[in-house]
């Protein structure tokens, strides 16, 4: 580029330079416009059936207009294709590739670009290279504010579109990837048209814009190169300190390489940066500074100059509860915060998903101790936990909350839901199972309302959910072990008011083999001491078809043992972890465990009951869980589930994942086949699945 004034400049006829990134705008303009239009028919779409249920109306999660049909037609279609992802197997493992929606997304962002860069241009004209580099710069210029617009956390496409900060950040990531493509053809035409006349060097000696140019170009390789997973990955913090040095650089050179009429696709990316620096600062102010919080302050439940005060517990499998009790904020579930506590770690900050809902007046979050922070603050809740102090001082900590952030669509909206969780992955899914409990309680606690999409909705739509959590042990399983009793619970008595819904809540246990054993042992205790009201549970999927009192005892019995090669892989210190996949369709006759390695070291799982004045071998014992939650040895069959609850489903269903990245693959590969072995809206009655999936990464 030059320094002159240039956007002016028509080459045969063309459009002048300066119209080329209006062009991308356009473009750019459009799917984002098309995708805040789908995020506001969502917002309705949440209402209308919320209030179309409150006002009685059957089955308000499946379309009746043809209109509606059509769009549920259109978005299922989409989901179908755009989910969709090409596994190629390998030793031991499948290699899963990006999703066709987002390498549509990607692919369709480069054709965009390729064809601004050379429309109306003969490649094959030396004489063109010149305009063809020009051209491409400032095409290149158009891309810097979409990059920024992805970056921040107060993410403005992520407001219009109700996308969230953390899922743009691959397309920020990818957008970057375009940028750095469209900069190398850029210097490239201009480097080819030098090159045979031996120009290359005396431009970089004597033109003071063509080596400005170079160093912006080499600071953006270094940004991308750095931004990738594996190098990302080793230090965060030092990836985001050297990332923001980096931006400065490479803003300051590219404003002093481009002519004054692009600056202004400079200076958005400075204010975007700002404006999103500015918000988050006012908002970890205004969060955790007790005096923004006078209502907390004078009911006693704030004191001090902070308002966040959070108390670091140690858990099994390396884990540490922190909660932070009367939190100043509300959140809804599934979303996350970034939490600090320059105590332990000083100057880091670490998204965690909230596993509380704001009902319960605390804010809970299970961290697994991995390197860095995580595993500081494990040590310090081993360090502290239990040792008698004078002070609440020594047992709580100062922290800093930001947030909250994430967004998905609302579930209470949706027929039928399942959710599926690996290990911590239940911090995500079982505050929304808690949510359409909520929900419940709302529709037996109000009269039929007024079909209205003006006052604000409650109750839930929901008839049925399905939830699965897969976890290595009952160590894991007690991190949430009483929140899923007191679901299950809340449930029952709702059954009463709400027969229509229904609730089936499966724990499979992969590597503690004792487990599942003395869980049978202790309900055919409870089954064999009292006629319990809502029948014996065993150790198998509650299926509707099946009789509850006469078929579950009798499944009790019939354990069928499975080989030992064929279902477990020891661990170097004896452990077993079960890779038998449960098929729950054929365990009505049988049940299927598995025989592992070696004894566990776990302590029993039953334990006495609060009443402690006697203790003798009459002694009360309690399940783990509640006695209506089903316990497997073993891996659960997504397909299978996900297949099971839409069958049943009148409407929507809403299918959601977090977990490892295994889990979350063969979830999102299951979801696409069942809905094109199905046809969903496609003239066999089968309705739409909304799918959402986290897994563990940042």
């Amino acid at each position: 580029m030059s320094g002159m004034a240039m956007g002016s400049m028509s080459m045969g006829g063309m459009p002048p330079l300066i119209a080329f990134p209006k062009y991308y705008w356009a473009v750019v303009g459009t799917v984002i416009g098309i995708a805040t239009v789908v995020n506001i028919f969502n917002k309705i779409l949440y209402r209308q059936r919320l209030a179309s249920a409150r006002a009685g109306v059957a089955r308000p999660a499946k379309p009746r207009l043809w209109l509606m049909v059509s769009i549920a037609t259109a978005f299922a279609l989409t989901r179908e294709a755009s989910n969709f992802s090409v596994r190629i197997p390998l030793k031991n493992r499948f290699l899963r590739l990006p999703t066709v929606g987002r390498v549509s997304l990607v692919l369709a962002n480069i054709a965009v670009l390729l064809v601004l860069c050379f429309y109306g241009f003969d490649l094959n004209d030396r004489w063109s290279r010149e305009n063809i580099g020009y051209r491409c710069g400032f095409v290149t210029i158009a891309q810097f504010p979409l990059i920024f617009l992805l970056a921040g956390k107060n993410n403005l496409i992520g407001y219009a579109t109700g996308v969230s900060h953390e899922r743009l950040n691959w397309l920020h990531r990818w957008c970057a990837r375009c940028l750095l493509l469209t900069a190398t053809i850029h210097m490239g035409y201009f480097f080819a048209d030098w090159a045979p006349y031996n120009y290359i060097a005396t431009e970089l000696r004597q033109n003071t814009l063509v080596w400005k140019g170079l160093v912006a170009w080499a600071v953006l390789v270094w940004m991308v190169f750095s931004s990738m997973s594996p190098i990302r990955g080793w230090s965060y913090e030092v990836f985001v300190l050297q990332h923001l040095v980096s931006f400065a650089v490479l803003i300051g050179f590219v404003y002093i390489h481009t002519p004054v009429e692009v600056h202004v696709y400079i200076w958005i990316p400075v204010a975007l940066w700002w404006f999103d620096r500015v918000v988050r600062i006012l908002r970890i102010m205004y969060l955790n500074i007790s005096w923004f919080h006078p209502r907390q302050r004078k009911n006693g439940q704030i004191s001090g100059f902070w308002a966040c005060k959070a108390e670091f517990t140690p858990l099994p499998h390396k884990t540490t509860r922190i909660v932070i009790r009367d939190p100043p904020i509300s959140w809804t579930p599934g979303q996350h915060v970034f939490l600090s506590c320059h105590t332990i770690i000083p100057l880091q900050s670490h998204p965690f998903t909230i596993a509380s809902i704001p009902e319960d007046g605390t804010m809970e979050f299970l961290v697994k101790a991995e390197a860095g922070g995580t595993k500081s603050f494990f040590k310090h809740a081993e360090k502290y936990h239990g040792l008698p102090t004078k002070s609440d001082r020594s047992r709580t900590k100062t922290v800093v909350i930001e947030g909250p952030y994430g967004t998905l669509r609302p579930l209470r909206q949706f027929d039928s839901v399942v959710l599926l969780a690996g290990s911590t992955g239940a911090t995500f899914t079982v505050p929304l199972l808690r949510d359409i409990v909520q929900g419940w309680k709302e529709n037996a606690s109000t009269a039929e309302g007024t079909r209205s999409l003006l006052k604000p909705q409650t109750g839930a739509v929901t008839r049925h959910v399905r939830f699965t959590w897969v976890v290595k042990s009952r160590g894991q399983l007690g991190w949430l072990a009483e929140q899923l009793s007191s679901v299950y619970s809340d449930f029952e008595a709702l059954q009463t008011d709400l027969r229509h819904i229904k609730l089936d809540v499966t724990i499979y246990v992969t590597c503690d083999e004792t487990f599942t054993e003395e869980h049978k042992n202790i309900l055919s205790r409870i089954t064999a001491s009292k006629q319990p009201q809502h029948g014996p549970v065993e150790l198998r999927s509650q299926t509707p078809s099946l009789d509850e009192k006469g078929k579950m005892e009798d499944a009790l019995g019939k354990i069928t043992e499975v080989k030992a090669t064929e279902t477990k892989s020891c661990g170097p210190n004896g452990t077993c972890c079960c890779k038998t996949t449960i098929d729950e369709t054929s365990l009505e006759n049988e049940i299927t465990t598995c025989s592992c390695c070696g004894p566990s070291d776990q302590a029993p799982i039953t334990r006495p009951t609060s009443n402690t004045s006697s203790v003798s071998s009459s002694t009360e014992v309690k399940p783990f869980v509640h006695s209506s939650i089903s316990v497997f040895a073993g891996r659960p069959n997504p397909r299978d589930i996900i297949r099971r609850s839409l069958e049943q489903a009148w409407g929507e269903s809403a299918v959601v994942v977090c977990g490892p990245q295994g889990l979350v693959g063969d979830v999102k590969q299951d979801v696409c086949s069942l809905s094109d072995e199905r046809a969903v809206h496609k003239g066999t009655g089968a309705q739409g699945i909304y799918l959402h999936t986290e897994s563990f990464a940042y």
